[in-house]
């Protein structure tokens, strides 16, 4: 967009003329840009209506499911739920009927008798209608995780949805403002909170083993560039159509354990933001290749794509720092960073394995070990080897289905809330804009309206609850 143009819409901002061609865009995943949007609503003030950050529901005994979207994710969730007792799953929604039929076999021989949905773009809402399901579990394409965890919401049910929730600030502050009046969870699948040394460091940090936080980093750093011309593995190829975005356009992987150990929304907050992209060097040349033999990519012929790598820098209230990165094309090897750097101490991932210092040397093995026995998690303690065993990105995402399914059987507050979801997911947009203009920074929105100032952190002691049964 020039400046002309640019220019022109703010002004029929101030006659609310734009309106109109900000509501148009900006809750689809079309990869059309609504720069002036981004900005206008990164500055909406909001006043909170019910605080759900430490919001205990009530308990629900045996929590009843249903999942929408049964690919890639939704498909492997399935197979999760079944080692999890005092859960029903009630309905199970793909707009593949193939898809929801081979879902419906992972049930058979279980006491599970889901109903199946498929084969019309809006049979979801048909499930989120029934009156018998207490939870929604969202798998879907990003463009639909926003108006089906609404959805969901406005018809009583607790929402919880793969990442990113939302792809536009409006849509951050509708999940917000959603959750809030209906008193219903809407926790993001954030499930790089729950791997094994994420937990571990976050615990260290919680009894202040690395000081005064100063600064930490998070990624994602993944080469999955085949996979976006992968029409089998990226149906209606909703993730090459997502990527003509110039920014970070995933990076809640990597901002969500680090997000944790600062105690955003619970003490402290993210103020404003900087992005810078690279070039693209190769999505753009794939894409008119393809193009040339396939009408499937035709289009995308001629169109822009966002830089191979981007990097973004956050600073908070309290004057910490936040590095992110965001590459999944350029051929390297997979890495989230998980770096945390504070007074007394540091830690870092990435590469494997995770290391542990006190000042330019890392610990030996045995220090190391020493350590992790001291400050692993309860939740790891109790189940972390049924969860290795039963999978999910090495058990990080069975830990984090069983810690949501036990937050809603004993009314605990959940470890992610709406304001989590928001804020995390929010980096897309803002980055987005940052980057069209020259790097300049941002404001990130506080989706909390202050109470960021008396939240209490997140419990990883497992005080209460704990007894959701498992079984190999």
């Amino acid at each position: 967009m020039n400046k002309r143009a640019f220019l022109k819409l703010t002004a029929l901002g101030g006659t609310g003329l734009a309106s109109g061609i900000f509501q148009q865009g900006c809750t689809t995943g079309k990869a059309t840009s609504q720069l002036p949007a981004i900005k206008k609503q990164a500055e909406a003030a909001h006043r909170q209506t019910f605080n759900m950050s430490g919001y205990a529901a009530p308990k629900i005994d045996t929590v009843r499911m249903a999942y929408i979207g049964l690919g890639n994710r939704g498909g492997g969730a399935i197979k999760r739920i079944v080692h999890l007792d005092n859960v029903e799953v009630k309905a199970l929604c793909d707009i593949r009927e193939e898809n929801a039929v081979a879902a419906g076999k992972t049930f058979e021989g279980t006491s599970h008798k889901p109903q199946l949905y498929s084969g019309h773009a809006d049979e979801w809402k048909k499930v989120c209608e029934r009156d018998d399901i207490d939870l929604i579990y969202i798998c879907t394409p990003w463009n639909l995780h926003t108006p089906m965890a609404l959805y969901a919401m406005e018809h009583g049910k607790h929402v919880a949805c793969e990442i990113p929730i939302a792809t536009t600030v409006e849509d951050c502050w509708k999940l917000v403002e959603t959750s809030e009046r209906t008193k219903k969870h809407c926790m993001m699948l954030e499930n790089c909170c729950y791997d094994f040394f994420e937990l571990l460091t976050l615990n260290m940090a919680r009894q202040g083993f690395f000081g005064e936080i100063v600064h930490v980093e998070g990624a994602y750093i993944h080469d999955i560039y085949e996979s976006f011309f992968d029409k089998t593995k990226r149906y209606d190829l909703w993730r090459l159509r997502e990527n003509q975005k110039n920014g970070n356009l995933y990076p809640t992987h990597g901002l969500g354990p680090v997000c944790q150990v600062l105690n955003i929304n619970r003490g402290d907050k993210m103020d404003y933001l900087v992005s810078t992209a690279s070039n693209d060097f190769m999505l753009a040349a794939k894409a008119n290749e393809m193009a040339k033999t396939d009408p499937a990519f035709k289009e995308f012929e001629g169109k822009s794509f966002r830089g191979n790598m981007n990097t973004t820098t956050i600073r908070t209230n309290k004057g910490k720092t936040i590095m992110l990165q965001h590459d999944v094309t350029s051929p390297r090897p997979y890495s989230r960073i998980h770096l945390i750097s504070g007074t007394k101490g540091t830690a870092q991932k990435y590469p494997l394995p995770g290391k542990i210092s006190h000042g330019h040397e890392w610990i030996s093995e045995e220090e190391y070990k020493v350590l992790e026995k001291k400050y692993q998690p309860e939740i790891v303690t109790r189940i972390g080897e049924l969860a290795k065993k039963v999978g999910g990105h090495g058990g990080m995402d069975f830990l984090m289905d069983w810690r949501l399914i036990d937050c809603l059987r004993n009314g605990l507050p959940l470890d992610q809330d709406v304001y989590d979801a928001a804020s995390w997911s929010v980096i897309a947009p803002l980055s987005e804009w940052s980057v069209a203009n020259r790097s300049n920074s941002i404001d990130v929105p506080d989706f909390t309206s202050g109470a960021w100032k008396t939240n209490t952190p997140v419990d990883i002691e497992l005080k209460k609850g704990g007894n959701t049964l498992v079984k190999a």
